[in-house]
Order: structure tokens, then C-alpha cells, then sequence
């Protein structure tokens, strides 16, 4: 299995999303690739946002490893399922999706915890501290619920 979370930069949501994912699927022992990827190629090949670090370390969380790329049409192809963060998430990854069986795998991370309801993990750049935890609460609970279903071998 194959899993790429996205958001806008790559910066914030989805390489927290990656990281908390891939603790997750390491500690229940599913052999997994999971990665993540952003729209903005302003930020490629940085690592996450200052504040993002500094949360996930606040949680037991190490993502400096992570740098942002930028999605790619590619990606379809490479991955089983691509999780994205908000509604302009969707609108700009329908734009790279060349068939409806590439946008079968998109879907709201937020869906795992309140399905069908395409719930958006709000963007907490221009926020302050408060808004990253928010944040990293959310994707907690959502990557939760996607490792169990993982681990039962259920479809995510």
C-alpha cells in the first residue's frame, strides 16, 4: 500500500499528516510507503514550517526529515490512495487527475473520522499556535482510524 497525503505547501498539514501516519504504521509493524506532496513550488525542498517541527516535537513526533515536493500527474500512478487536506486541495488536484480511476483514490483525510462529510483540516500558517495543534489533533485521529483499517486490511 501506497499512501500520499496533500496539502497546499507541503509545509504545514500534509508532511505532519506523513509523519504521524508513518509513526503509526512503524509502530503496529504494516509495511507501508507513505509520503506527501504540495501545489506550491515555492517551498520545494524545504522542510516543514518552523511551527509544524516545533508541534510535532510538542507531540513526540520527529518530521525533520520530510522536504516538500510538488504534486505530480505521476502520482495517480504511484499511489493506492491520496488523501488531501481541504476543498481547494480538490479543486487543484481534479486539474492533474486524467480520469475518474485517478480521482477514485483522492479523498478528504477528514472523511476517515466523519465519513462522506469532506471535512477540511483548516490551514494553520497565518495562525498561531493554537491552530497547529488543532491541526495536529485532526490528522491524529484521522491517521488512527486509517491504521486500524490498514491493520484489519480493510478499504480505506
Amino acid at each position: 500500500m501506497k499512501i500520499l497525503m496533500v496539502c497546499l505547501g507541503n509545509i504545514c498539514r500534509s508532511p505532519l499528516a506523513e509523519g504521524i501516519l508513518r509513526k503509526k504504521t512503524q509502530m503496529a509493524g504494516i509495511d507501508v510507503e507513505i509520503d506527501s506532496a504540495g501545489f506550491e513550488s515555492c517551498n520545494v525542498g524545504d522542510c516543514p514550517d518552523y511551527r509544524t517541527l516545533e508541534n510535532a516535537k510538542r507531540n513526540e513526533l520527529d518530521i525533520r526529515d520530510i522536504r516538500a515536493r510538488l504534486f505530480r500527474t505521476a502520482d495517480f500512478d504511484r499511489f493506492d490512495k491520496i488523501y488531501i487536506m481541504d476543498d481547494n486541495n480538490m479543486r487543484m488536484i481534479r486539474r492533474f487527475a486524467r480520469n475518474d480511476n485517478d480521482m477514485r483514490k483522492v479523498d478528504y483525510i477528514l472523511n476517515a473520522v466523519y465519513p462522506g462529510s469532506k471535512s477540511c483540516v483548516a490551514d494553520p500558517y497565518y495562525s498561531g499556535s493554537d491552530a497547529f495543534q488543532r491541526v495536529y489533533d485532526q490528522l491524529d485521529e484521522a491517521c488512527e482510524i486509517i491504521c486500524k483499517k490498514l491493520k484489519n486490511n480493510e478499504k480505506l
